[in-house]
């Protein structure tokens, strides 16, 4: 039986991706660059995290990691995949994460539909009881 273990997400820019998402999700992290880490990257030819083309968030309790990679071309169609969120006040946490750079893209009886800074899309629920 399989175990989800990652979720990936295409990104034009990694690292702003991760961050957004680093901010938007409580318990998450982007994970620490070690010098092990930073000597990989410079091997590679990047000189910052700022350019790494995988960057990784880690759950401080349970749950997927997300891994964000570079990918040459930009998002062009509704996602595949797209993830869900949920939060005590939802109207809250719409201003929340529109602060963050997410952009409204539609708004239903129980969820609102957004999209983070590179365009793709997620739900955001309210907590069920």
């Amino acid at each position: 039986m399989a175990h989800l273990h990652d979720i990936v997400v295409d990104a034009a820019h990694p690292a702003s991706a991760a961050r957004f998402w680093a901010a938007a999700l409580d318990d998450y992290a982007v994970a620490p660059y070690d010098d092990t880490e930073l000597a990989r990257l410079r091997s590679l030819g990047i000189d910052s995290p700022e350019d790494d083309p995988t960057v990784l968030l880690e759950p401080a309790s349970g749950g997927p990691r997300l891994w964000f990679q570079l990918v040459p071309e930009q998002k062009q169609l509704k996602n595949r995949v797209h993830l869900d969120v949920r939060a005590a006040d939802p109207e809250a946490e719409t201003l929340r994460l529109t602060a963050l750079g997410a952009s409204v893209r539609a708004r239903h009886d129980d969820h609102t539909v957004l999209a983070d800074p590179e365009g793709n899309e997620f739900c955001l629920f309210p907590l069920t009881p």
